[in-house]
């Protein structure tokens, strides 16, 4: 009988040279780095707690309701000693240049992340991959797969497994890479050698702060999401506080305002596998054709994509505000009277605001026409 260790596992596995292969294999399915950490995160979990209390989740449940289980990844899988923390660039090659697009309000801003297929689906694919290639190398294992699917620490176990530091903007950051990245984790039994946390770089920036568009990062390393557009965007359901609405410009899905001014981003690099890659031209769609879609052209365009669970009222709802922020033109008021009497109330209060404001800015309708003028989003 062979040997165990009292993890259970093979006396003989050579960790050090396993966790080589790791690396090795996690770059052959499109990972660009991966670190291992262990599974103490008493401080953070105490950071978490303190802003939960604050209130600055806003109507994100979840968090709260899990709050104990993502100090203790144990819970998550019993018996994990290391989480793998891995790290995929998603910034698609060739896409319309954001800032460009941010300019133009009449376009629709759509955060980079999700202009390619859904990243969970993608990233879990390529994990469970992973973890099959160390099984066939170690035999049975205990391990379970994440990626933004369960409530798991994953910026603060990467940041102990050396992918970089938190930045003021709360994301990771890496000298190297900036922060257009994915993250993933695998909690596993197994052992492996620890990496080292590498030393933070912000210095004195503030720069990702003072750009914020509804300034929802209150402290550095604190983040209101409640005032955030990707939170008013994706996970808020109800509707979106009208002092914040002239704020989210033509954002209809998240916002990168944070990361386009961070210097480390100079240093990133581009997607390199095609899932990332730009779908139905949303890099710059115009507002005004995205919302015009149906629900049938919102559920069979948007297939695979992450933009889909936020549902087409939201959908509707978030393009309402930015069509309220475009400049006044026929073509707008026309494409806002003509949802004026949408079923959802939701996106019905969002319509009425926005025409709201090219009346109020001069595109007086008159015998179903009106009058082109500068309005609310115009220099």
């Amino acid at each position: 009988m062979q040997a165990t260790t009292v993890d259970g596992h093979p006396a003989d596995i050579d960790l050090v040279a396993l966790k080589r292969s790791v690396a090795q294999w996690a770059r052959e399915l499109g990972f660009e780095r991966v670190g291992v950490s262990g599974i103490e995160v008493d401080a953070a979990q105490a950071r978490l707690l303190e802003w939960l209390g604050r209130g600055y989740h806003g109507d994100m449940g979840y968090l709260e309701r899990h709050a104990a289980l993502r100090g203790r990844p144990d819970g998550l899988l019993p018996g994990t000693l290391r989480v793998l923390s891995l790290r995929m660039n998603y910034l698609p090659p060739g896409a319309r240049d954001a800032r460009a697009v941010l300019a133009d309000a009449s376009l629709a801003y759509v955060s980079r992340y999700a202009l390619g297929r859904d990243y969970h689906k993608v990233l879990r694919r390529r994990l469970l991959r992973l973890a099959a290639r160390i099984e066939a190398r170690v035999g049975a294992f205990r391990y379970r797969v994440f990626t933004d699917s369960a409530p798991v620490m994953e910026v603060e176990l990467a940041a102990q497994a050396g992918l970089g530091w938190r930045g003021k903007h709360t994301l990771l950051l890496d000298r190297s890479a900036g922060s257009w990245f994915f993250l993933g984790e695998i909690y596993t039994d197994l052992p492996l050698p620890l990496d080292q946390p590498v030393s933070e770089h912000c210095g004195t920036c503030t720069r990702c702060i003072d750009v914020c568009p509804t300034r929802a990062i209150v402290a550095p390393y604190v983040l209101d999401a409640r005032r955030c557009i990707s939170y008013l965007t994706i996970e808020h359901k109800g509707d979106i506080p009208e002092e914040l609405r002239p704020l989210l410009g033509n954002r209809i899905y998240g916002c990168d305002d944070c990361q386009l001014v961070c210097p480390w981003n100079g240093f990133a690099g581009t997607a390199e596998i095609d899932d990332f890659g730009v779908r139905n031209g949303l890099d710059a769609a115009a507002l005004v054709e995205l919302f015009a879609w149906t629900q049938d052209d919102f559920e069979r365009r948007l297939e695979g994509s992450a933009i889909r669970r936020i549902g087409y009222e939201r959908w509707l709802r978030n393009l309402a505000v930015a069509l309220g922020n475009a400049p006044s033109s026929p073509r707008v008021v026309a494409a806002l009277r003509a949802r004026a009497d949408h079923p959802s109330a939701l996106v019905r209060s969002h319509v009425l605001w926005a025409l709201r404001r090219h009346e109020g800015a001069g595109a007086a309708v008159t015998g179903g026409r009106a009058r082109q003028t500068p309005g609310p989003g115009a220099p």
